[in-house]
């Protein structure tokens, strides 16, 4: 049986397991629909919902639902509507043709006077546009269903793997490109366009904006403007760009020096190294939370090691001096969202954790556990509103921190996957491949 038809398999007994405990008898999966600019005609880009590219690889079929009776084969709406103002969607039928019933419908309304009666049992899943907001369906968007749901989605599938390593491979022939030109002396703009140049990919298609950052915008984490001129001076680049395949994501984060030899070269090196080794620390059974603390003591001591302090890596930790360079979390898991679903939850009841008082933007508290895929993605950065408060503290090395603010700051990023036996980088294999 083909990867795919094993995570069918696996979709239907989770669904059926969330149905039986949330007491539905079926989910109605809208794909959703573009949202119109605000008093304008034009549409926002598509983003498709999650939970229906989760069954089928189809990301761009507005309009379209799934839907699944438990214990039945799930049922394609696929929207077409008569229309001559655009070009008819393409759906290639042949991964997943034999696993659902196919009906194609120009009309919602069709949908609605197909399933009848069986819609007062079903949960609607999706964004409430109208005429789906009137329908009587027995709950809309339940949060109870949908935490069941999300807590699943955690434990990846062979055939999301697969996905996630061809995501992988795409972004990474994109990062060589955006590297060269910017060894090239190419703008950010021009970084961007031989990014998706590399993959043949529209603006549109890539999975979040791409942070294309050079010398102090590396500093911005989520600089995405784009400067149409090159610098005068090149020093450094930050990268943190993705991909998709079959709608599941890439996010990949490179930082580059633009002299080979010296100080920031040698900080870049030093995060990099930090990155592979809290890798290294992943087991199964182990705390996300307890990793990222770990990450940042790793942070307190190259921050020692490059004389921005002059005090212990053990102080600068406990006094929480690593949070204002190091402000974000370690990572989140990653799927069919770059910043995928279920992080918080402790079961598939809906129980969750708080967020740390002291880590307040770790987006991942959940125990480690085999099939998961997520990020790791420390950062050592300048970012002058966080030092506001430390201003004209002598624990501080003020003069080496102004040595490092033109250059912005540095991440490392990659996507790893946790098995029995320790971790697979899907990252760092992509690009091996690439060699």
């Amino acid at each position: 049986m083909s990867h795919y038809a094993n995570h069918v398999e696996t979709l239907q007994a989770r669904f059926d397991e969330a149905l039986q405990a949330t007491g539905f008898e079926s989910a109605l999966i809208y794909s959703g629909q573009a949202a119109v600019a605000f008093l304008d005609d034009n549409p926002y880009p598509f983003r498709v919902n999650p939970l229906f590219k989760y069954w089928l690889p189809i990301t761009d079929s507005p309009k379209s639902f799934i839907y699944y009776r438990a214990g039945q084969k799930p049922v394609l709406y696929l929207y077409k509507a008569r229309d001559f103002w655009h070009a008819p969607i393409d759906i290639d039928v042949t991964l997943w043709g034999d696993f659902f019933e196919l009906k194609v419908v120009e009309s919602l309304a069709q949908v609605r006077s197909d399933l009848g009666d069986a819609l007062a049992s079903t949960a609607l899943i999706g964004e409430l546009y109208e005429p789906l907001d009137g329908w009587d369906t027995a709950a809309k968007n339940p949060q109870s269903l949908i935490d069941h749901l999300h807590y699943q989605r955690a434990v990846k599938t062979d055939y999301e793997l697969e996905c996630l390593r061809k995501a992988n491979t795409l972004a990474a022939r994109a990062h060589n490109a955006a590297r060269d030109a910017f060894y090239a002396g190419a703008s950010e703009l021009e970084i961007q366009h031989a990014y998706l140049a590399a993959i043949n990919f529209r603006e549109q298609e890539v999975p979040y904006n791409s942070i294309i950052a050079l010398n102090q915008h590396s500093a911005i984490l989520h600089y995405d403007v784009y400067d149409r001129v090159a610098s005068a001076e090149s020093r450094s680049f930050l990268i943190d760009a993705g991909a998709t395949y079959n709608g599941y994501c890439a996010d990949i984060t490179r930082t580059y020096a633009a002299k080979k030899t010296g100080f920031y070269q040698e900080l870049v090196e030093a995060v990099d190294k930090a990155e592979q080794a809290i890798i290294s620390e992943i087991s199964p059974g182990t705390s996300y939370y307890d990793l990222h603390v770990s990450m940042h003591h790793k942070i307190a001591q190259i921050l020692v090691d490059f004389n921005f302090f002059k005090i212990s890596p053990e102080e600068v930790y406990e006094r929480g001096y690593t949070n204002a360079f190091f402000p974000h979390g370690l990572g989140h898991y990653i799927g069919l969202q770059v910043h995928d679903v279920g992080g918080f939850l402790k079961a598939a009841d809906g129980s969750s954790y708080e967020r740390s008082a002291r880590h307040p933007f770790l987006r991942l508290l959940r125990d480690i556990e085999p099939g998961q895929v997520f990020t790791i993605e420390p950062g050592l950065y300048v970012v002058d509103q966080l030092l506001e408060e430390f201003d004209g503290n002598d624990d501080f090395n003020w003069t080496r921190i102004t040595e490092l603010r033109p250059f912005g700051g540095v991440r490392i990023e990659d996507s790893v996957l946790v098995t029995a036996n320790g971790t697979e980088n899907l990252t760092r294999d992509a690009f091996d491949a690439l060699k």
